[in-house]
């Protein structure tokens, strides 16, 4: 079996591709390498599966590139890719929103469905889509309503991939990734920012409020749930959200990190959020009963992962 794996290079693309390797599957991976933040760091995320036999990787970008080749003989497709970020994707800067989300993924859509036999797709999402939602937990009925260009075009792309499996028939999954976080964390993150500043006793900028709540969700709970979804032989397209169940505040993320590193974080307000939600939580009992996920890491556990990863580049000189 081959997946091929948009955004290879990223945070969650590189756990996924490492651990779909480890257990024998091939892997083609693409990825931009856009300058959202810089390239070493991305290449630096595959460097302990480049060299794998079953690795096959492309600098490619999926808006412009020639995607024909690189669809040729894949039997499933994980698409990561994507412009991220909800506070930078005001104004002007929703140019790169709409090519890197809805554009790209618009193309990759193209060549998949101009195959004799489309592959699975299995369409990672966020929970950027539900916006401040109204009831909690939300679950995958709730009318998604975002309230920052970045869920939007998140959202377009969604609609997008619903709309193509209802015209060509292939088996889609989407699902709707709620705070993520662990190893290979992006560096504007709140968590990684939060860990470097524990570490180096620099100032950790605060935008917004402590009390925001988040569902937060380990990276390797993220790639179990993907992994299973690509086990779904099922052409009647599905939507499930992926969360961790574990409700933290930003007050309280910032004391678990003080906790796990020994050292106060000293904090610097520095303005208003731009289209954060208020409060974030997922009901998770679709994923459960039919892709018989489960989330299996804790938040102190998870963290204390994400600090040794952290603290490991830091030390290598790599930060």
């Amino acid at each position: 079996m081959v997946v091929l794996v948009t955004g290879a290079a990223g945070f969650i693309g590189s756990n996924l591709a490492e651990s779909l390797l480890a257990a024998g599957t091939g892997v083609r991976g693409i990825d931009a390498l856009t300058a959202n933040y810089p390239s070493n760091q991305k290449r630096r995320n595959m460097s302990a599966f480049a060299d794998s036999e079953l690795f096959d990787f492309h600098a490619s970008d999926l808006a412009s590139d020639d995607l024909a080749p690189l669809l040729n003989g894949v039997d499933a497709v994980v698409h990561l890719a994507g412009q991220p970020g909800v506070r930078t994707s005001w104004g002007d800067d929703f140019d790169a929103y709409v090519r890197n989300n809805v554009h790209a993924t618009r193309r990759l859509l193209d060549v998949m469905t101009g195959l004799p036999t489309p592959p699975a797709l299995v369409y990672c999402s966020t929970s950027a889509v539900y916006g401040n939602a109204v009831t909690f937990p939300v679950t995958e009925s709730a009318l998604p309503h975002p309230i920052s260009p970045y869920g939007v075009s998140k959202l377009a792309a969604e609609q997008l991939c619903h709309a193509y499996a209802a015209r060509f028939g292939f088996p889609l999954t989407t699902l709707r990734l709620f705070s993520v976080f662990g190893p290979r964390q992006r560096p504007d993150m709140a968590l990684e920012r939060l860990i470097r500043c524990a570490l180096t006793g620099r100032p950790f900028p605060l935008v917004g409020d402590l009390g925001h709540v988040r569902d937060a969700t380990f990276v390797g709970d993220v790639v179990d749930a993907i992994v299973l979804a690509l086990l779904r032989t099922n052409e009647e397209p599905a939507v499930f959200n992926v969360a961790g169940g574990t409700l933290v505040t930003l007050d309280a993320m910032i004391s678990e990190v003080e906790s796990l590193v020994g050292a106060s974080i000293p904090i610097e307000r520095v303005g208003e959020p731009l289209g954060d939600a208020v409060r974030t939580e997922a009901d998770t009992s679709l994923a459960r009963a039919v892709l018989r996920w489960r989330p299996a890491t804790t938040l102190h556990d998870g963290v204390a992962r994400q600090i040794a990863w952290t603290q490991s580049l830091i030390r290598a000189g790599l930060s």
